[in-house]
């Protein structure tokens, strides 16, 4: 067994045990194992980091050029972007919507092929990084922005039906919700932003064009539009509370269809096997 391989196995036990904690603190309303949950999804986050790094030695560029290391690298950026909103917030409620989508990616990175593969020469740039990091980074922000929509839903409905499940006792105020929500729409779109401008430039100096119009490229315009919609109607209309967060789960999973079904079931040339030459 690798030395990344070992890592990426200790990272998905520690963060199994982080959601287990999370999860028991919303149910039985217990804050130690919050508090316990925190300090073990920081452990996994550090040797998540070892994890890439040791991955990154081992190939030589950014892992993200296969499916296995672009769930990885997905769901470490979920947990860098969770931890930093946990600084201000300090909402163990959240991590425990968030873990698990982090828990799932793991499960599916440790369930396909883990073999290194060579960066396709086309596109080993300096851009690589730059482009699908501010990618990743901004799919988390707005991975926070799902969670929290889907807490919004789940209160407001639980008010409206007067029907409180020991859950509505764990979840922030409606407000809280909702300024999460839009501090994910401004941190999360310009990153995204960020991403679609790198990743044309990257693109015009290996393929010598900043837009081919690859189906890749094109859902991730839909997505830019989607939150750019979302991001105005809040700025201009005044867009908050159940249609943002509707919004946030949406534009989510119009992100999800970009990363994973465009991928897998499309094609083109930001396909794993395009990444990898094969």
């Amino acid at each position: 067994m690798t030395l990344n391989l070992l890592f990426f196995k200790i990272t998905l036990l520690l963060y199994f045990v982080a959601t287990v904690l999370y999860l028991i603190d919303v149910i039985a309303r217990d804050v130690k194992t919050g508090r316990y949950g925190r300090w073990i999804l920081i452990a996994g986050f550090v040797t998540h980091l070892v994890t890439v790094i040791s991955r990154y030695a081992a190939s030589g560029y950014t892992p993200v050029a296969s499916l296995h290391e672009s769930l990885s690298f997905f769901a470490m950026s979920i947990v860098a972007i969770f931890l930093l909103f946990d600084l201000r917030y300090r909402l163990t409620v959240l991590a425990a919507f968030v873990c698990p989508l982090a828990l799932v990616l793991m499960i599916g990175g440790g369930a396909v092929s883990k073999k290194t593969q060579e960066l396709n020469p086309v596109l080993d740039s300096w851009w690589f990084p730059v482009h699908v990091s501010l990618a990743f980074l901004g799919y988390a922000v707005f991975a926070i922005a799902f969670a929290a929509g889907i807490m919004y839903l789940l209160q407001e409905r639980m008010l409206k039906s007067k029907k409180f499940l020991p859950l509505y006792y764990k979840l922030p105020s409606l407000d809280t919700l909702d300024s999460i929500n839009y501090k994910c729409l401004t941190f999360g779109f310009p990153l995204m932003t960020m991403g679609i401008i790198s990743g044309a430039i990257w693109a015009n100096s290996a393929w010598g064009g900043y837009w081919r119009w690859d189906p890749k490229e094109s859902w991730a315009l839909i997505t830019w539009f989607l939150y750019a919609a979302l991001l105005h109607g809040r700025l201009t209309v005044g867009w908050r509370g159940r249609r943002a967060a509707i919004f946030a789960i949406l534009g989510f999973f119009c992100l999800l269809f970009t990363f994973f079904g465009v991928n897998l079931l499309l094609g083109g040339e930001h396909s794993f096997s395009a990444l990898s030459g094969r």
